[in-house]
């Protein structure tokens, strides 16, 4: 089976708990405390490792918080291999108020990292023997790491005959690497507004930008993530809209890492373009079902994805 890669410069040590209210000045005391790794990069592994696939994660990781996230990839039995930095792994804080079943979510700084650093992840992987088939660069780039980080990815993943799948939240990190010309671009629907700078109002100038994209090589697909109504994907020869099928909403935290592992595991096991992104939409639906930061379940994944398959 061809092999994956997943990088993550800014990974995040995700804590999870439950309180009844949400309420200013009061000591709120919360119930079942859950941690596990998180950040771009590392959920997407974790997703393709649920999903019954082999992975590889390359992150950086500091600090008391790196060791625990450190220990944490460890119980999930996930091949990874980090490069250490001065400063700490943050934290993200996701507090499920179950009186409303409203959901909270925290995003703690990220460390700023040294030059050498970021520079010796490059490097850990540039020099990966053999190469890899499939490269996810996944996530926000924390500071002290430079907006052509994922580029440099992409430029590696050119001449090396391997697909550079991205997934950021920095529109000049993406931008970029685009710049490069890379295999495949999962941004939301949000950030995909930022990317082209409009505001896209209807389905139509949607998918003319996704063209765009496409016929100018800057990416061979578009799947842009669309929430409750699933995914847009665009190639040279497709233009469709997904579906994401009905399921009770428990967390959407990790739905979005879950699809793109969904995706490229399925690439990864020979799958057409269509059916990875079908299957990936399936993931991530699987995904939102889970409670706190917990991401997509197999078997959940493939009876979304039969209910998927069945509605063509």
């Amino acid at each position: 089976m061809p092999t994956i890669v997943t990088v993550t410069a800014n990974p995040t040590l995700d804590k999870s708990a439950d309180v009844e209210h949400v309420m200013p000045e009061h000591k709120l005391r919360c119930n079942t405390l859950r941690y596990q790794p998180g950040g771009g990069g590392l959920n997407v592994a974790r997703a393709i490792k649920k999903l019954g696939g082999p992975v590889m994660a390359f992150y950086l990781c500091g600090g008391a918080n790196g060791q625990v996230l450190h220990n944490l990839l460890e119980q999930e039995e996930i091949d990874h291999q980090f490069i250490p930095i001065e400063d700490t792994t943050r934290e993200g804080l996701t507090v499920f108020e179950t009186s409303t079943s409203q959901q909270y979510r925290f995003n703690l700084p990220g460390p700023t990292v040294q030059e050498a650093e970021w520079s010796q992840l490059l490097e850990a992987v540039f020099s990966l023997s053999p190469r890899p088939d499939y490269l996810v660069g996944s996530g926000s780039l924390p500071p002290g790491v430079p907006d052509d980080f994922y580029a440099r990815l992409a430029h590696f993943c050119r001449n090396h005959h391997c697909r550079f799948i991205l997934d950021t939240s920095s529109r000049l990190a993406m931008r970029q690497a685009l710049a490069e010309g890379i295999y495949l671009i999962k941004p939301n629907i949000r950030e995909f507004r930022q990317l082209v700078g409009s505001a896209l109002e209807d389905e139509a100038e949607q998918e003319n930008q996704a063209r765009q994209i496409v016929e100018t090589g800057q990416s061979e697909v578009v799947v842009v993530s669309l929430g409750g109504a699933g995914v847009l994907l665009v190639t040279k020869d497709e233009c469709q809209r997904i579906r994401a099928p009905t399921v009770k909403i428990e967390s959407k935290v990790g739905a979005g890492d879950s699809t793109v592992g969904g995706i490229v595991l399925s690439l990864a096991r020979g799958k057409s373009v269509t059916e990875a992104v079908r299957f990936g939409v399936a993931a991530g639906a699987a995904a939102v079902t889970t409670p706190g930061t917990e991401l997509c379940r197999r078997q959940d994944t493939e009876e979304l994805y039969q209910r998927i398959t069945g509605q063509r």
